[in-house]
């Protein structure tokens, strides 16, 4: 069963389908025979679609949130022969991982997905695996929500003589829709991104059983037990980005203790991803001391706040590393966008109940994760999880669906969802039906082409793309690092005279994926800036552009994509990066798009 607090809808277990099938075949001779087959087929296939969707989570946690695949590749009898799931992107698909792992056993096989193929448009890796290896027939737990990447693989399977199955379209069976269940909650983050163009925000809290999350002198330490609190901190990891409001971090520090909110907030796991700490405050009423501003150890803290806030205090907090993003207006939905905007999909809120309430008013929170203690505190004043939201009678009260309950020692652990998950995957308007709709939305401009992650439309111009690239080093012989980023963050250290530097310059190397790399180095250049090389900051650009070189030349499909962007400007369009993207307001450099459209008109030239 995937174990999961995002999301966490009840899934049948593992088990569940072959007693099914168990049943199916003991039933009385005046069953229909075919439909007993049809049934004990269908209920070993969402076995292994329910497979594939639990292998999917695993990455959950040690990279940034990224789109959840695995794959399974089960014998025509039904045996297990491979399997493997994405880590993150630009890393080796899960497909290809799958049918490496079932060699010859791939002949006549099925493989079984979760989630439609293609991770990055322009690659045909995971197809071509599967026809390279003699796959007969690939079962499909959802098409990719994303619409230009929708339906692709599957079209192409099919056009190169593959049997393709997609669960509630060419399958159907109450087992199979509990499979395709878990299929779209293990992909809910992703799902959300196409369909509402937010990302998936859970709320999380702790609170006695009258409904307190702290006592009248704001002490929290501790509601719940060890285990449930360390259920939800799971919920971290698995965020882009940890949010909680001023209030947090002034009664935190007023305390002096480590309260249950942990102001630390870390994701409490030795080497997995970091989230973001976000501190939204419209007044920049906080404190100089606070141990979210301690950036030093890696780990990012930005601060939100109103446009011409505390001006100094802005200065104090750009000192200690912290990012501060204002806006002309702080409220939840317009920070949600601006996050959609950074590419992040999975957003958790660890908020007080003023803040709670207003993000919820917003419409922006999918899902709540509450622990329940068994204590009574009281108190007139003690806080809440929730607060004001304007309802004056019961029957306005917001219900919680697919609600799930689960007893954690003496704790009660409940979650479910204030929106529901889309139970098919969504189509995105056009630019022409969104006009047609809103006349005051204004289209892009046409000659100018943005990317970011690897599964945007250009993404593959990513530096972060899952394309490797062959470079000679200082001594002529050929090295092969797994993406661009690989190589332009080891080479911040590479020509150094120190063993420290030449030791991380391997760990950055076999990173298991570009975000792991970029913060192995970046946490090195922050605590031993010495190591980096002297000159870095006149070189980093060549280096750059020499991987950029060497991936679209080797490549014939990446540097069709290239140029066949000729006539447009190339924008990298992180809101924030300064430096390579483009900026939040077209303020950055835009330097990674620079180098793209310089390569272009190399190869143009050519």
């Amino acid at each position: 069963m995937i174990f999961s607090l995002v999301p966490s809808l009840p899934i049948i277990c593992l088990s569940r389908p072959a007693a099914a099938a168990t049943a199916a075949v003991s039933a009385p001779t005046n069953v229909n025979t075919a439909a007993v087959t049809t049934s004990t087929s269908h209920s070993l296939e969402a076995t292994f679609i329910q497979r594939a969707a639990e292998i999917a989570d695993k990455s959950a946690g040690l990279t940034a949130p990224h789109p959840n695949h695995g794959c399974i590749v089960a014998t025509p009898s039904g045996a297990l022969a491979g399997q493997g799931f994405l880590f993150g992107q630009g890393t080796k698909s899960a497909e290809v991982q799958a049918v490496e792992a079932a060699g010859e056993l791939c002949r006549g096989a099925t493989a079984f997905l979760n989630l439609e193929s293609n991770e990055c448009p322009g690659d045909d890796v995971a197809v071509s695996a599967f026809v390279q290896a003699g796959i007969k027939r690939v079962v499909v737990g959802i098409r990719h929500p994303l619409q230009h990447l929708r339906g692709n693989a599957v079209r192409a399977l099919r056009s190169q003589g593959v049997e393709v199955d997609v669960l509630g379209e060419d399958l159907q069976s109450i087992a199979i829709e509990e499979a395709r269940k878990a299929c779209l909650l293990v992909n809910a983050p992703l799902i959300c991104k196409a369909a509402s163009q937010l990302p998936f925000s859970v709320l999380k809290y702790a609170m006695t059983l009258d409904g307190k999350i702290a006592a009248t002198t704001g002490d929290a330490t501790w509601i719940s037990g060890v285990t449930a609190r360390h259920r939800l901190s799971e919920l971290r990891g698995r965020s882009d980005a940890i949010i909680v409001g001023g209030n947090t971090i002034r009664s935190d520090t007023n305390l002096e203790l480590s309260s249950a909110l942990d102001p630390r907030l870390t994701a409490r796991q030795s080497g997995g991803h970091t989230p973001l700490r976000v501190v939204m405050s419209r007044t920049l009423n906080l404190p100089e001391e606070a141990k979210v501003w301690d950036t030093t150890s890696g780990i990012p803290t930005m601060v939100v706040t109103q446009r011409g806030a505390r001006r100094s205090f802005q200065k104090f907090l750009a000192s200690k590393g912290v990012e501060v993003v204002e806006f002309d207006i702080v409220n939840p939905r317009d920070l949600m966008e601006y996050f959609h905007d950074r590419g992040y999909l999975s957003v958790l809120w660890e908020c007080g109940g003023t803040l709670a309430a207003s993000a919820i008013a917003c419409g922006i929170v999918h899902k709540v994760c509450a622990v329940v203690a068994p204590k009574i505190i009281g108190g007139r004043n003690a806080p809440s999880p929730v607060g004001e939201l304007g309802m004056i009678e019961m029957s306005q009260a917001l219900k919680l669906i697919d609600v799930h309950y689960e007893k954690v020692e003496e704790d009660m652990l409940i979650s479910g969802y204030l929106q529901p998950i889309s139970d098919v995957a969504p189509v995105i308007p056009s630019r022409d039906a969104t006009l047609a709709a809103d006349p005051a939305v204004a289209p892009c401009e046409p000659n100018i082409i943005s990317f970011y992650n690897s599964w945007d439309h250009y993404g593959s111009l990513s530096n972060f793309s899952p394309h490797s690239v062959h470079m000679a080093d200082e001594n002529g012989d050929i090295s092969t690092w797994m993406t661009v980023e690989h190589y332009y963050q080891a080479h911040k250290f590479i020509g150094v005279d120190d063993p420290v530097a030449q030791e991380y310059v391997e760990k950055i190397k076999s990173a298991r994926s570009p975000e792991e790399a970029t913060r192995i180095a970046r946490l090195l250049q922050k605590q031993r800036p010495d190591l980096v090389r002297p000159d870095w900051d006149t070189a980093k650009l060549d280096v750059m552009y020499r991987a950029l070189k060497c991936k679209f030349s080797s490549n014939p499909g990446l540097k069709s994509m290239l140029l066949s962007t000729a006539g447009s400007v190339l924008v990298e369009a992180s809101p924030h990066d300064l430096i390579w993207g483009g900026g939040r307001f077209g303020d950055g450099l835009n330097y990674l798009g620079r180098l793209l459209m310089k390569l272009r008109a190399e190869f143009l030239s050519q």
